[in-house]
């Protein structure tokens, strides 16, 4: 195990009935709020007006932001960071899934700095300050509630990037399961799809001695099987919700993840794809992590087959350990399918006509991945497996 600090020091209201907290928080830092949100669903299921009138009892100054895209786009936090400067916004309240809260946080640094907030992205700058920003979750998948992650896309230049910075941790984050009744079947899926890839990025690593951070990796990933695949028939079931919520956050809140380093090399990866043909992230990772297993198996097939026997179920006796870690990695596909994830690149009408053009875009910082350092070629292979 590695040395390591851990920090998280975002505030998690998690619960029933739980939006009502905005109007204890909101006063903490202000009343020039800037209030942005996606395509309109809150306002089809009621948590737009919850929040509006929360912000009017306490006498919030509201400025709105609506549209935020799937993937939210750089001209979209361009106008964010404006509407901060022009208004005097004090806070920011991000209410959707991951896709607003990853706005939310590039409009965040950027009302606090001079140039361009791709900057940060680029890594050409880091970020020195942010606004406070106040989350309320809609959707169980990217476990941005409580991390400092982003990925943002500028649609100019046909990029999707991931960033991270100390200053992009919400300062508080309103998880109600009953907001997230409403969300489809297909982005439920998505969602669980999301969630479970980032515990398999973080399984796959090369550092020893973490039999308790596997442990609490493999329980997750357990519970989300059992909960997600009930919760793609039942999707008003309270219950259910409340665990695959709670399962997203603890996912990519540094808590299953202390002492080594994940490998993330998918996820990289799938940018490159969405970046390209605008797809859904939870989509896209369940067509491309099964292929990246498959290319992988032998870098560790060791690794492989603890997950098949512990996960799984897979019977080890009488196998390698390539030919269990092959059954557990055939086993994952299957309750993906069986969920009504997509399978291959197909599925999305992809081609392999921008292969190239995907891998330029995956190896754009050079070599990735940590469980096993991912070339340009060994990019290309895995999109062609996953054709």
């Amino acid at each position: 195990m590695r040395n390591f600090q851990f920090y998280n020091p975002t505030k998690l209201i998690f619960g029933k009935g739980t939006v009502e907290a905005l109007s204890s928080e909101v006063p903490k830092y202000g009343k020039n709020v800037l209030l942005l949100y996606g395509g309109g669903s809150i306002k089809r299921n009621g948590l737009y007006d919850k929040v509006i009138s929360q912000l009017q009892t306490i006498g919030a100054n509201v400025t709105e932001l609506a549209g935020v895209e799937p993937n939210p786009r750089l001209s979209t936090v361009h106008k964010g960071v404006d509407l901060c400067r022009s208004n005097g916004i004090e806070l920011i309240i991000a209410v959707g899934g991951g896709s607003v809260l990853d706005c939310g946080k590039a409009i965040a640094v950027g009302a606090k700095y001079e140039g361009d907030m791709w900057d940060f992205v680029e890594r050409k700058a880091a970020p020195q300050d942010a606004l406070p920003l106040g989350t309320v979750l809609t959707m169980a998948a990217t476990g941005s509630e409580m991390n400092s992650n982003s990925v943002i896309t500028n649609e100019t230049t046909m990029e999707k990037i991931g960033w991270s910075s100390p200053y992009a941790y919400p300062a508080f984050s309103i998880l109600d399961p009953e907001m997230t009744f409403s969300l489809p079947r297909d982005q439920t899926v998505y969602g669980v799809v999301d969630m479970m890839v980032h515990v398999l990025e973080h399984y796959f690593h090369t550092d020893g001695n973490t039999p308790v951070q596997d442990g609490f990796c493999e329980a997750l990933l357990r519970t989300m099987m059992d909960a997600g695949s009930k919760l793609v028939n039942d999707l008003e079931n309270y219950e259910l919700r409340e665990t695959i919520l709670y399962c997203g956050t603890m996912a990519l809140n540094g808590m299953v993840s202390m002492g080594f380093a994940g490998d993330w090399a998918t996820h990289n990866i799938e940018h490159a794809v969405s970046a390209v043909y605008d797809i859904p992230h939870g989509g896209g990772l369940a067509i491309l992590f099964p292929q990246w297993m498959k290319y992988n198996l032998d870098a560790g097939p060791e690794r492989f087959r603890q997950l098949a026997v512990n996960v799984f179920g897979v019977d080890h006796s009488g196998k390698t350990d390539r030919e269990a870690g092959l059954e557990g990695i055939e086993a994952l596909s299957r309750f993906w399918n069986s969920i009504g994830a997509p399978a291959r690149l197909a599925d999305y009408e992809i081609d392999g006509s921008h292969i190239g053009a995907m891998a330029d875009k995956a190896v754009r910082f050079g070599s990735f991945g940590n469980f096993r350092k991912l070339q340009r070629e060994d990019v290309v292979e895995i999109y062609k497996l996953a054709l």
